[in-house]
């Protein structure tokens, strides 16, 4: 049974509770649809169960939610928490935007939060340096390279790991990932993703591969989350064009914002709202994908993911990043 999420890689936790799935601290279920979602706690992305073991989990996880009195319900979702800690969501039959505020909004919400708190952070030690320094007579100005190069910092710490199809890891910093271009033609099948590697390489990824890529970047890219207008925004953009596909059907025909060259511009440069929107749909088309039948390609996810645990993106700074901040606060002259 698997143990990491797909998307963050990080450990999904256990439960005791539902003993025929015993993964887990927070299980979302829909047994009208038949579907089983593991919440990473980490990341808050729901993991769909491809597990053939999934309608005795679902049947168990019905039972514990109507035995447990600590429940809240809309009349179409609802979250319970049982006595060892582990939460149910029951889903039921919600309309779009419930359901993307019930699904996406912890996740958005948690991520806006982080990057909140890593540029307090970050300002404030920034902001003890030059108090340092200026209690040392250096002058304030010799810090500025610094505070201009903290993005940067930032962004060639972080990472994304990409298994091409020919089974070799790519690892892509943010200082690339960030320039990623998603681009199609006349058919979703013609979908190209490029990533401007080092010395002018280019990685160039299509159809499928294309798809799957683009999913496990735009989390790293979006970052920092989004508020709740513009969740609110995504979730109306999709729901114009009536479900994931057709918006993005329409996201690779239209191609969005271009540059001096008539390139399409990198997905970062993107509005936030059209970001998350390209994000909710890419998952769900991959969910879309697994449930008619595909679920070969979700189980090698999985076990994707339990293969490169030990080396999956970084939402947070890095400790490379804190280190080399600690070490200015000592004022090692090899730390600039």
């Amino acid at each position: 049974m698997f143990q990491t999420c797909i998307y963050c890689h990080k450990p999904l936790g256990a439960n005791e509770s539902i003993e025929e799935f015993p993964v887990g601290r927070r299980l979302a279920f829909d047994g009208a649809k038949g579907r089983l979602w593991v919440v990473c706690r980490s990341c808050e992305r729901w993991n769909l169960s491809p597990l053939d073991t999934r309608w005795e989990a679902i049947e168990a996880c019905e039972r514990a939610f109507s035995a447990t009195r600590m429940r809240v319900s809309t009349d179409n979702i609802g979250l319970a928490r049982l006595g060892e800690g582990l939460e149910l969501v029951r889903v039921g039959a919600p309309q779009r935007p419930e359901f993307a505020a019930w699904r996406y909004g912890d996740q958005f919400g948690r991520r806006r939060r982080r990057a909140i708190l890593i540029g307090g952070g970050i300002a404030a030690g920034i902001g003890t340096v030059l108090v340092a320094g200026a209690a040392a007579g250096i002058g304030i100005g010799s810090f500025g390279g610094l505070w201009g190069n903290i993005p940067n910092m930032i962004n060639a710490a972080r990472k994304v790991k990409l298994r091409g199809e020919d089974g070799r890891v790519i690892t892509v910093r943010g200082t690339q990932f960030m320039q990623a271009r998603f681009q199609g033609a006349t058919a979703v099948d013609e979908a190209e993703l490029t990533i401007k590697m080092r010395r002018k390489e280019i990685l160039t990824f299509r159809g499928e591969e294309a798809f799957r890529h683009a999913g496990r970047l735009l989390p790293a890219i979006n970052v920092s989350g989004g508020g709740k207008r513009a969740v609110q925004d995504a979730v109306r953009a999709l729901d114009q064009e009536r479900g994931s596909d057709a918006y993005l059907a329409r996201f690779l025909r239209v191609r969005g914002p271009v540059d001096r060259k008539g390139r399409p511009k990198p997905l970062s440069a993107l509005p936030v709202a059209d970001r998350l929107a390209l994000e909710m749909a890419l998952h769900e088309e991959a969910e879309r994908r697994a449930i008619e039948g595909e679920l070969s390609i979700l189980e090698a996810a999985w076990q994707e993911a339990e293969e490169i645990a030990q080396i999956a993106d970084d939402l947070l700074v890095p400790a490379s990043v804190d280190e080399q901040i600690a070490a200015l606060k000592r004022g090692d002259p090899d730390a600039r």
